[in-house]
C-alpha cells in the first residue's frame, strides 16, 4: 500500500512525473553519487532524457528542473518565484553549481541529450546522469520517473523487491491491495475507508504527524486556489493561453454580492460554476510552475482540491476532520490504481491522471457525504470508468491544453459520480477492481501517440496551427 505521505507530495509545477519526478532524481544522484565520491572531483556532467521524458520534456520543463535538483533544491521546499534567478548562472554564464557548492561548466546545449525515440524497458519516463571525473572515471545513474512525482532508480526497476513504495516488511493491520479487499475489511470490522488508511497511517507514524500533514496538504491547496484566483495574463509557453481564473472569479463574486432573486429566479447550478473555478486556478498555477500538491498527479491537480472546495463552501458540514477523512478515502483509492494500474500519462495516457483523480475524488466526497464503504467504491468505478480511454495529448507538450479545462470537468464528474452512488445501495455491475484492470489494459493497447508524447491527437495542432512555441523551465519559471 501507498502511503499518504508518497501518494500527497507538495511539488512545483507544470508536471509530477516530467517535473517533480526528474528534480527529485537530481537529488538522488546527488545523495549516491556523495556518498561514494567528492563532489570536487566531478569534472562534467551529462544529462540524458528517454521516451515520453524527451518528446515533451521541454514543455514540461524537465530538463531545467533536473538542472534546479542538481543545484540542491527540493520540489517541496523550492521557492517558485526564484527560480529563474536560480538558473541564471546557468543561462547566462555556462556555470552549474553541484549542490550549490562545486562549480563546473555546463552548456545545456551539449551537455542535456534528448532520444525522444529511445524508450528504454521499464517506464516511457526514463533519464540518465553522467558524471565524468577529473581521472576520467564514469558515474552513472538511470532514473524513471513512474507518475505522481514517484522515482525509482534501475536497482528498484530490475527488482521490485527494493521499491521503497512498496514495503514487503512491517504490514499495517489492514494490508489491501485490491478493492475487494478493502470492502471486506471495513464491512467485517465496521470501518469506513477512512478509519482503515488512518489505521495503517497510525501504524507507521503518530496520529498528531499523520494530522499535520493532512492539515498541510490542504493549507497548500488553498494557497493554490486562492493563488490562481489573483492572478491574470498569459501562461508561458507561447501557446497564448489567456489565465481565466482571475477575471472568472471576480464574476462570481459580484453575482453573489447581488440581492438575491425569488426562488424561480435562482441558478440551481451555480456551484458548478465554482468548481470549475477551483480547478482552473489550481491548473492555471500549475502550468505557470507554481506550488502545487501531486493529487495524485501535477497534470490533475485540480481535481481533488475543486471537489475539497466544494464541500467546504456547499456542503453544511464541512470541518477540518472531515477534510482529513477526504484525503485518507482519496489515498485510498489513489493506492489502489497505482499498485494495480498506473497514474503515470506517459504510460496510460490521461486516463491514469485525471480518471484516477476524478475516481479518488468522487470516493472521498461519497463518505463524506455518509456513504457506506460500498457506495464509496461505487463512485470511484463511475470516476474512473467514465474516463476509460482519455488520452494524454497535450498541445505543443505543454500542460494547458487540454489539461487545464480537463480538470474543471472531472471536477463535476467527480461529484455526480459521488452523488449518483449515494443515491444507490452500492451494487454496481462492474466493480472497481475490474474497471482498474480494464484501466490499465487499455492504458497497454493505447497508441503511444496519444500518451503524453505530443504526437497525436489534439497534441499535433501544434504542428498545424502554431508557428513558434516556445519551451524549457527557464520560460515557465521566468514569468513566475
Amino acid at each position: 500500500m501507498i502511503s499518504i505521505f508518497d501518494l500527497f507530495k507538495i511539488g512545483i509545477g507544470p508536471s509530477s512525473s516530467h517535473t517533480v519526478g526528474p528534480m527529485v532524481a537530481a537529488q538522488q544522484f546527488l545523495q549516491t553519487y556523495s556518498s561514494l565520491h567528492a563532489l570536487a572531483d566531478i569534472a562534467a556532467v551529462d544529462i540524458d532524457l528517454y521516451g515520453s521524458l524527451a518528446a515533451t520534456g521541454e514543455g514540461h520543463a524537465t530538463d531545467t528542473a533536473i538542472l534546479l535538483g542538481l543545484l540542491g533544491h527540493t520540489p517541496e521546499h523550492i521557492d517558485t518565484r526564484q527560480c529563474a534567478d536560480y538558473l541564471r548562472p546557468i543561462m547566462d554564464e555556462q556555470r552549474l553549481a553541484l549542490a550549490g557548492e562545486h562549480v563546473i561548466d555546463f552548456d545545456t546545449k551539449t551537455h542535456i541529450h534528448w532520444h525522444p525515440d529511445t524508450v528504454l524497458p521499464y517506464h516511457p519516463n526514463a533519464l540518465s546522469i553522467t558524471a565524468t571525473l577529473g581521472n576520467g572515471e564514469v558515474y552513472t545513474q538511470t532514473y524513471y520517473s513512474i507518475g505522481g512525482g514517484f522515482v525509482i532508480n534501475q536497482n528498484d526497476a530490475t527488482n521490485p523487491d527494493s521499491d521503497p513504495a512498496s514495503p514487503t516488511v512491517n504490514n499495517p493491520p489492514y494490508p489491501f491491495n485490491h478493492a475487494a479487499d478493502l470492502l471486506t475489511m471495513c464491512e467485517s470490522e465496521q470501518l469506513s475507508i477512512s478509519d482503515v488508511v488512518l489505521a495503517n497511517e497510525l501504524h507507521y507514524r503518530s496520529e498528531e504527524e499523520v494530522f499535520a500533514y493532512l492539515d498541510r496538504i490542504w493549507t497548500v491547496m488553498q494557497d493554490c486556489v486562492s493563488a490562481g484566483c489573483m492572478q491574470d495574463g498569459i501562461l508561458p509557453g507561447g501557446l497564448s493561453v489567456k489565465r481565466r481564473a482571475k477575471a472568472l472569479h471576480e464574476q462570481l463574486r459580484y453575482e453573489a454580492s447581488l440581492p438575491p432573486k425569488d426562488e424561480a429566479g435562482t441558478d440551481k447550478l451555480a456551484a458548478m460554476d465554482w468548481v470549475d473555478l477551483y480547478a482552473l486556478a489550481v491548473n492555471e498555477e500549475n502550468a505557470n510552475g507554481g506550488k502545487i500538491v501531486t493529487a495524485p498527479t501535477n497534470g490533475a491537480a485540480g481535481i481533488i482540491p475543486a471537489v475539497m472546495h466544494y464541500y467546504r463552501d456547499f456542503l453544511p458540514q464541512y470541518d477540518i476532520h472531515g477534510v482529513r477523512k477526504f484525503l485518507l478515502t482519496a489515498a485510498a483509492i489513489g493506492s489502489l490504481i497505482k499498485q494495480n494500474a498506473s497514474i503515470s500519462g506517459a504510460e496510460v495516457g490521461c486516463q491514469g491522471e485525471v480518471g484516477s483523480a476524478c475516481a479518488m475524488a468522487a470516493a472521498a466526497l461519497a463518505e463524506i457525504m455518509g456513504g457506506t464503504p460500498a457506495q464509496c467504491l461505487n463512485a470511484a468505478e463511475i470516476g474512473i470508468e467514465h474516463n476509460l480511454g482519455l488520452t494524454c495529448d497535450p498541445v505543443a507538450g505543454l500542460v494547458q491544453v487540454p489539461c487545464i479545462e480537463r480538470n474543471a470537468m472531472a471536477a463535476i464528474k467527480a461529484i455526480n459520480a459521488a452523488r449518483l452512488a449515494y443515491r444507490g445501495d452500492g451494487q454496481h455491475f462492474v466493480s472497481l477492481d475490474k474497471v482498474i484492470e480494464t484501466m490499465k489494459q487499455t492504458g497497454a493497447d493505447m497508441s503511444d501517440k496519444y500518451k503524453e508524447t505530443a504526437r497525436g491527437g489534439l497534441a499535433v495542432y501544434a504542428n498545424t496551427h502554431i508557428p513558434t512555441v516556445q519551451h524549457g523551465v527557464s520560460v515557465n519559471y521566468s514569468q513566475c
